[in-house]
C-alpha cells in the first residue's frame, strides 16, 4: 500500500483525491488545503509542515505558481511527487525544481494525463510507424465558452489564460504525437469579457521534423470541438464525440479522436476512408496515471518527468508571452 497525500482541493485536486480513495493499492493520508470552505470528510491539513503521518507520495494540484515550491518541499521530505500541469509557473521555477529533484532520491511525474489515453497512445504509435507516411501538417481546435463564474473571485480572475490552463495540454499532445516544436508564432483575438486576460487566438508552429501546424483556441465561444468534448474525458464538460485534430501525411491523413484514416493516391479521385479499430480506455486516464505513479515510485521510468514537462511549459510560455506583448503594444497605441 502506498500512502498518498493530495495537495490542493480545487476541481482537479478533488478528482485526484477520489481516484486515490478508490485505488486498492493506495491509502489516502489526507488533503492539504488551507481553505476551510472545502467540504470533505478526509483528514485535513493547512500545510505540508502539519503532516506527521508516513507519506510515500504527494499529488500536487495547487495553483500553478505554487507547484515548484510545494514539490521542492515534498522532495526535501523524501516524498515522491506527481505534479499537475503546467509543471510550474515560470521556466526558472521549473528548472530550479528539476535541479532540486536531481540531487534527491525523489521521483517525479507530471500530470499531462492525456498521454494515458489509449487512443492517444495508439495515434502516436501509428504515426511513428508511418501509417500516413511522413507527417506534413496538423490542425487542432480547442474552443468552449467557460461560465463567467469560473473566473469570479479566484486566481483565474487575472491569471485564467486558456494558454496555461488548456492549451498547455494540447501542446503536450502535439509534442507527444508529432514531435518537438521548434518555433511558434501567436496572434491574439478580441477580449469579450472586458477583462485583462487572454481569451482566444491562433498559433502557427514548426516542428523539428519539418511538420507545420496550427491551433485555434477560445474560452469565450461554445463549440463541439476540443479534446475534452471529443473524448468525453472530463465529467464537467459535455461530450460531443467530434474530431478536434486533423493530421496529414505523404500517404494519407487521420483525424482524432475518431481515428478516421483517409487514403487518396490521385487528386482526381476522392479520398476514401479506411476503418481502424480504435483503442479503448480500460479505465479513466487519471486512474491510469495513478497506476503509473505507483510504478514510478517503485522505480519505473516516468512517462513524463519534470524535464520533459518543462519543454511543454517553454512552448506555452512563448505563446503566452507573444500574446501578452502584442496586447500591451496595442494598449499603448490606443493610449498614445
Amino acid at each position: 500500500m502506498k500512502n498518498l497525500l493530495v495537495m490542493g482541493g480545487g476541481l482537479i485536486g478533488m478528482r485526484h483525491l477520489q481516484a486515490v480513495q478508490a485505488h486498492p493499492s493506495c491509502r489516502l493520508v489526507g488533503l492539504v488545503d488551507p481553505d476551510p470552505a472545502i467540504q470533505t470528510d478526509v483528514p485535513r491539513f493547512s500545510a505540508l509542515s502539519e503532516v506527521a503521518e508516513p507519506v510515500d507520495g504527494v499529488i500536487i494540484a495547487t495553483p500553478t505558481h505554487m507547484h515548484a515550491a510545494h514539490a521542492t518541499e515534498a522532495a526535501a521530505r523524501g516524498w515522491h511527487v506527481l505534479i499537475e500541469k503546467p509543471v510550474a509557473g515560470t521556466l526558472r521555477d521549473a528548472q530550479s525544481l528539476e535541479r532540486a529533484l536531481r540531487t534527491s532520491s525523489t521521483r517525479s511525474l507530471v500530470g499531462h494525463h492525456r498521454r494515458y489515453h489509449a487512443p492517444v497512445q495508439q495515434l502516436r504509435n501509428l504515426l511513428h510507424e508511418g501509417l500516413i507516411g511522413r507527417t506534413v501538417t496538423v490542425s487542432l481546435i480547442w474552443a468552449m465558452r467557460k461560465p463567467d463564474a469560473y473566473f469570479d473571485g479566484n486566481w483565474r480572475t487575472a491569471g485564467g489564460s486558456p494558454v496555461m490552463i488548456n492549451l498547455v495540454h494540447d501542446i503536450d499532445l502535439l509534442r507527444f504525437c508529432i514531435g518537438e516544436i521548434s518555433e511558434v508564432v501567436a496572434l491574439g483575438g478580441a477580449r469579450l469579457r472586458d477583462a485583462d486576460r487572454i481569451e482566444s487566438g491562433a498559433v502557427a508552429m514548426a516542428f523539428e521534423n519539418g511538420t507545420t501546424g496550427t491551433i485555434s483556441f477560445a474560452d469565450s465561444a461554445p463549440s463541439p470541438w476540443g479534446f475534452e468534448a471529443g473524448t468525453g474525458e472530463n465529467p464537467n464538460i459535455g461530450t460531443t464525440h467530434q474530431d478536434m485534430m486533423w493530421i496529414t501525411g505523404t500517404s494519407g491523413a487521420i483525424s482524432f479522436p475518431s481515428m478516421t484514416l483517409w487514403r487518396g493516391e490521385k487528386w482526381s479521385t476522392a479520398a476514401r476512408t479506411i476503418r481502424l479499430e480504435k483503442a479503448e480506455n480500460r479505465q479513466t486516464p487519471l486512474q491510469e496515471q495513478l497506476d503509473h505513479f505507483i510504478a514510478v515510485m517503485e522505480g519505473a521510468p516516468p512517462l513524463i518527468d519534470v524535464a520533459d514537462a518543462t519543454r511543454t511549459l517553454e512552448v506555452a510560455l512563448d505563446i503566452e508571452g507573444q500574446l501578452s506583448a502584442a496586447e500591451q503594444k496595442d494598449r499603448n497605441l490606443r493610449h498614445a
